[in-house]
């Protein structure tokens, strides 16, 4: 098969070419990020179920630590996937309608999607459990910590600084609420 010749390359092909590879990436982003919950959910119960077999209460801060890095991970891609589909929704489709001389709206699911019934209660929803799993659930394990006998300056210090970060990645949480 012959190569493509410059002839056979149209900027509507290369929009949808770009316009393919953006999904593949919005799409393995949206099952990576999702998997990053459930990861994140079994990682605190090992954490805490080592903590209760061992007895050993400094492990539990060891949840914030991995709900922090667990946390920033999902928010990063959460943030790329909604980055995806303003872009296609605000550049691409625009740029390829103008191309198509299209009249209307083109990948309209990119835009239906967002104006579905119910939508900002899912969004809400969704944010709850998100602050749930990444902050909530290493404020209990700190707490817990807290409440043994094993607090030690140093790892009072940690925990500290370890709570202040969750602040901020709670907020962060809640910043994005409404994209």
């Amino acid at each position: 098969m012959a190569a493509p010749s410059m002839d056979d390359v149209t900027e509507s092909k290369v929009l949808l070419a770009e316009y393919d590879r953006l999904k593949e990436e919005q799409k393995t982003r949206i099952g990576f990020r999702d998997n990053l919950l459930y990861f994140t959910i079994a990682a605190v119960t090992v954490v805490v179920a080592l903590t209760v077999q061992s007895g050993q209460s400094p492990l539990l801060l060891s949840a914030p630590a991995i709900c922090l890095i667990l946390g920033w991970t999902y928010l990063v891609n959460d943030e790329k996937i909604s980055t995806i589909g303003c872009y296609v929704r605000d550049r691409l489709g625009p740029r390829l309608g103008e191309l198509a001389s299209a009249h209307g709206t083109v990948f309209g699911w990119e835009v239906y999607h967002r104006n579905v019934a119910g939508r900002t209660m899912r969004k809400r929803l969704q944010t709850a459990v998100d602050m749930f799993t990444y902050l909530i659930l290493p404020m209990v394990c700190t707490t817990a910590f807290w409440c043994s006998t094993a607090v030690q300056p140093l790892l009072l210090l940690a925990s500290l600084v370890q709570t202040l970060a969750l602040a901020m990645l709670g907020w962060q949480f809640l910043r994005r609420t409404d994209s």
